[in-house]
This record gives structure tokens, C-alpha cells and sequence, in this order.
């Protein structure tokens, strides 16, 4: 008979999880059919950059939970932050001019990690709520300055900003977009600076001006006059991890000054220490007009996103008169907005963030970029904490494995056994690990890594891995 943990949840045996699991829960990006003849994988608990399953499983992180667990698991301090504030106030609306103290004071602190300028914020409960925010935005922005044709964005193919209607037809994820059809109309698309699939031959800075140019000649195609804003994540994450070349983001800035376009970072899940700075635009020297972030901003303990507004926007929606119609029951949620202030409090007295830029990260790059010695391996890219490793048939050529054959979710189910999460986008496995890992748990992650690799290769019928 079950009994209850200390949390008032029934205890069950991993059989019993994954039989209600299918037979009630209906789970984001997955194929219910699949997962109901595989299993659900039943998570615990959880302490520091590891994972306990219902197998008694220990399994290195290596995801962050979602891009997003920056302080790892068991955190007391921001435990306690929620439990303190649940208990003094619970949850009040940001409405009919009312507010409460861990709102305006988390805005404050933001506006003190941000890159100067960036000075007012508005609170979501995520980060596909904080770009359908930014359109909105956006859109308020060059109806006040008298601008109201400009409506168009620009984004980029691949690239992922949410999975709301807007937020999904704003990133440029061709399964998503197959699978809804046609949704917002105003967004245009242009190619990513993913030097490994689309630049072969080519110089890294040649590729990356060509690639930037791309949004010129989208600008140019559609009117400057129309296009209100560029939005891109200063590194691509759910799209395979694209670090651009250097010479991309400054060209990028250029041509959205050139054409009057606003420039949206989207932070979701580059912010708050995850390439070595507070944002990744200080990390790649861009200077956004708005940011939206998520995700690390609480470490995943609670849920929260926004959006920081630069001075040239902010100033305009705080000064001209009239509503902005836009919001949400749990914008500036008080219980999220503490646990925020806890994580920020963390990451700066702990040095989490400097020790990210000085002596995890590059010791991670380090290590990391040993894994390009695997015969599986074509590239091993890092920067910051978050990796890629591209899967190849052939390391001359760089030629791909068939599509059919899954190399990717090969290499996915074989680091899950040898307590790893890694995680598959086609054939790159990619990595995003908790801030807060150690040297050895570095090494921890490269040494399952390379023998997840093996695994997969002896399962494809590939030498020499060992």
C-alpha cells in the first residue's frame, strides 16, 4: 500500500509512476505513443549538479534541468526565500495600481546585474510569455513615436523563443511551424550563423559577415520602413548550441543602427551567468534595446521571466500617456520574485559568475573540446558553461549519419545509462550544466560523455573509440 512523503505525495514504485504517467499526463514535445512503450523516467529527487531516479539512479546533470537550474538542487537558501514569502504574502496582482515590496525591489536589483541602461523591467511567468511580451512591446513602442507601420520582425531559422503562438512563430523551428501551420504573419525569417552546417570552406568571420548581411538584405526586401525590430539569442541554444563567429554581432548591430531597427537579446537562457557574465550580450559586446529572460533568474526553483527594457523604449512607454494593454495573473508573482532575489544574492556573494568567466568555464572548454579526438566526433564547441558535439559519419568529409538510423537518440539513451543528461538536437548532443559543478565533476562529465560515445559508435558499427 503507498504511503505519503514528507511532501504529501504518494510514494509508488517506478512500474506503478510510469503506468499513471501514460495513462494521465500528457507531457510537453513528445510522442505519447513512444513514451508509452518506453516508459517515463521517473525523477526523485535531486542535490547539487546530480539526479535520483526512482531506480536509485545517481545521473550528472548536465542540462540544468531546462537551461536553467544555475545553483543546482538543493538550495536551502532559496527554499527558505519562497517559504518566508509564502508565508507573509502569498501572491498579490501587479493591477489596479497596486504592487509589493519583492517586485519593486527585484526590479531594482535587476537593473543593477543588467548592462547600464537598462533601468525598468515587466514581469512574466516565462520566457515564451516574455517574447510574446516583447512583440507587444515592440509594437506599443512605434505606435507612440508615430511609426505605426513598422510591424515586421525579423528572427532567424532555428532559432527557439517559445512555444506560445507567438513566441513559436518568432523562433524559427521548422517542426513547430509544420505542425501549427500558419500563425502569426508579420515575422520574417532569415538563415543562422552555424558555421559547422552552413559554412563549410569558409573563413569563421567571412561566414559569420555573410551570414549577418542576411538580415540587410531581409530589411531591404521588406522596407525599412516596416521592420520593427531583429530578435535573436546571442547563442543559440535549443537550436544546437550556434556560438556565431566573432565578426557576427558586431555586423548584426551595425545594420540595426543603419536602419533605425530595434535589437532584441533573447536572454532566456544565455542570462544570469550562463556564458560567463550576467547576460551573454556582455559576453559578445551587444548593446540590446530589450532582453527577455527566464530560466536562471530563479535557478528553476519557482517560475518567472521578463523582459528589461533599455532607455530608448523604457522611456517612451514610462513617459507617453495612454494603457498598455498587456499582462498577466502572475506578473511580478512575490513568491517567484524572492526566490529571484535569493538567486541573485547567491550568484553574486558566492562569485558564481566570475568563477563561471576565470576557472570552471575555461577549464570546461578545456576539457570539452577533447571529446573532437572521438571518431564520432566532427566539432566540439564551448563557451561559457554550454557545449556542443557534433555526430559524424566521416570526421574528414564531416558527412552526417542517415536521419533514419537516430544517431543523436542513440547517444541520448546511452548517456542516461551511464548517468548522464545529455541532450540530443538531431545528431548534437549538447550540454548546459549547473553553474555551480566542480573541476572534477568537469571531468566527471567529459569521461561519461566519451563513453557514451563509444557506446553509440560500437552500436553503429563504428572503431576505434576506445
Amino acid at each position: 500500500m503507498s504511503t505519503e512523503s514528507g511532501a504529501g505525495v504518494p510514494r509508488h514504485g517506478t512500474g506503478e509512476w510510469q503506468a499513471l504517467d501514460h495513462r494521465h499526463y500528457l507531457h510537453p514535445f513528445t510522442d505519447h505513443h513512444d513514451l508509452g512503450q518506453r516508459g517515463v523516467r521517473v525523477i526523485e529527487c535531486a542535490d547539487g549538479v546530480y539526479i535520483y531516479d526512482s531506480e536509485g539512479h545517481r545521473i550528472l546533470d548536465g542540462m540544468s534541468g531546462l537551461w536553467c537550474v544555475n545553483l543546482g538542487y538543493g538550495r536551502q537558501d532559496l527554499v527558505d526565500a519562497a517559504a518566508a514569502q509564502m508565508r507573509e504574502l502569498p501572491y498579490y496582482n501587479s493591477f489596479f495600481q497596486t504592487a509589493h515590496p519583492p517586485a519593486i525591489e527585484l526590479s531594482r536589483v535587476l537593473g543593477e546585474v543588467a548592462p547600464e541602461g537598462f533601468d525598468k523591467v515587466f514581469y512574466t511567468g516565462s520566457g515564451s510569455e516574455a517574447n510574446d511580451t516583447v512583440i507587444k512591446m515592440v509594437r506599443r513602442y512605434w505606435d507612440l513615436v508615430e511609426q505605426p507601420q513598422r510591424r515586421v520582425f525579423i528572427s532567424r531559422r532555428n532559432a527557439y523563443h517559445g512555444s506560445t503562438v507567438a513566441a513559436a512563430t518568432l523562433g524559427g523551428m521548422a517542426p513547430m511551424h509544420d505542425q501549427l501551420g500558419p500563425m502569426v504573419n508579420f515575422i520574417e525569417h532569415i538563415d543562422q550563423p552555424y558555421h559547422f552546417g552552413l559554412g563549410a570552406g569558409m573563413d569563421p568571420d567571412e561566414f559569420g559577415l555573410r551570414q549577418a548581411r542576411l538580415l540587410a538584405e531581409k530589411i531591404e526586401e521588406t522596407g525599412p520602413e516596416n521592420v520593427a525590430a531583429f530578435i535573436a539569442e546571442p547563442v543559440q541554444g535549443a537550436g544546437g548550441v550556434i556560438i556565431p563567429p566573432d565578426s557576427y554581432w558586431p555586423e548584426i548591430q551595425r545594420i540595426c543602427r543603419e536602419f533605425d531597427v530595434l535589437l532584441v537579446a533573447d536572454e532566456v537562457i544565455c542570462g544570469f551567468g550562463r556564458l560567463g557574465e550576467w547576460f551573454g550580450s556582455q559576453r559578445l559586446g551587444i548593446e540590446p534595446d530589450l532582453m527577455p529572460f527566464a530560466k536562471g533568474v530563479t535557478s528553476g526553483y519557482l517560475p518567472l521571466g521578463g523582459v528589461l527594457v533599455g532607455q530608448r523604449v523604457g522611456a517612451v512607454l514610462g513617459q507617453q500617456g495612454g494603457e498598455f494593454a498587456h499582462g498577466f495573473t502572475y506578473s511580478g508573482h512575490p513568491a517567484a520574485c524572492a526566490v529571484a532575489l535569493a538567486n541573485i544574492r547567491a550568484l553574486r556573494d558566492e562569485g558564481v559568475i566570475e568563477r563561471v568567466r576565470d576557472d570552471v568555464g575555461p577549464w570546461f572548454s578545456e576539457r570539452f573540446a577533447t571529446l573532437a579526438d572521438h571518431p564520432l566526433v566532427g566539432q566540439a564547441r564551448s563557451i561559457g558553461l554550454v557545449g556542443a558535439i557534433e555526430l559524424v559519419r566521416d570526421k574528414d568529409s564531416l558527412a552526417r549519419f542517415d536521419k533514419d538510423l537516430g544517431v543523436g537518440g542513440r547517444c541520448r539513451d546511452a548517456c542516461f545509462a551511464q548517468g548522464l543528461v545529455m541532450r540530443a538536437v538531431g545528431d548534437s548532443m549538447i550540454v548546459a550544466p549547473p553553474l555551480v559543478m566542480t573541476r572534477e565533476q568537469v571531468g566527471e562529465l567529459v569521461d561519461k560523455a566519451w563513453r557514451s560515445l563509444d557506446i553509440t559508435a560500437s552500436s553503429l558499427g563504428v572503431t576505434g573509440g576506445a
